[in-house]
């Protein structure tokens, strides 16, 4: 890697290089599994599939959607949190890298999936990664991508944020407290969608399913055509 490149496992919060973090980390997150394989399906994840995990962290939804497809590939900088996937899954390929620096080898995946990820890129590198999963997705494949994005004007960037830390966990075994999200709003790159949507464009994706959630929870489908 280049001296002027990104380090994204330098970048990708302390917290989630600990150990004793990580441990707790699936319940504080509360992924739905239901929901986000349900969400695949839809996109085309069946036995013959190759789904490409970016930012797989624990590896909860590549391990659940092992048995349902033909290749699972989880990829994630972070070493703790590659070791509690490797307990989780033998069928998983496990890869210790990210949107920058992954390479695939073999067929093109048709799925790529990626969630609560991206946002640790600054806005530049993220249209590195967008342009990199377009251009190793199978034509026709689909990115699925959910993250925090801010679906509001800079204007009301106050208030909406203001808003939102208002409805934080009190504790941080109940998920993710006001000091937390302040810490990600200060810390880390959530872009605005309309930039956000730029990028998808510009890397020549077509966005098929764009839903928000309080103007912050965003899910995207995009299609390489």
């Amino acid at each position: 890697m280049s001296g002027w490149h990104f380090d994204e496992r330098t970048h990708a919060g302390t917290e989630h290089l600990d150990s004793a973090y990580v441990a707790g980390y699936d319940a504080k997150t509360g992924l739905d599994l239901e929901d986000a394989l349900g969400l695949l399906r839809r996109q085309g994840l069946r036995g013959d599939t190759t789904l490409l995990d970016l930012g797989c962290g624990t590896g909860l939804l590549a391990a659940a959607a092992a048995p349902e497809v033909g290749r699972v590939v989880g990829v994630d900088p972070s070493p703790a949190m590659l070791e509690v996937a490797r307990r989780r899954s033998d069928t998983v390929e496990w890869v210790e890298a990210g949107f920058l620096t992954y390479e695939h080898e073999g067929d093109p995946p048709q799925l790529v999936h990626s969630r609560n990820a991206l946002h640790h890129l600054p806005d530049f590198w993220k249209g590195v990664a967008v342009s990199r999963i377009h251009a190793l997705l199978a034509p026709g494949g689909v990115l699925v991508l959910r993250d925090l994005v801010y679906d509001f004007e800079p204007a009301d960037a106050d208030r909406r944020i203001e808003e939102w830390l208002a409805g934080a966990a009190p504790t941080p075994a109940a998920g993710w407290t006001r000091a937390e999200l302040e810490t990600h709003v200060r810390d880390e790159y959530s872009t605005f969608a309309w930039l956000l949507e730029a990028l998808f464009e510009h890397a020549g994706f077509e966005t098929l399913e764009r839903d928000m959630r309080g103007g912050i929870y965003a899910t995207y489908v995009c299609r390489r055509p």
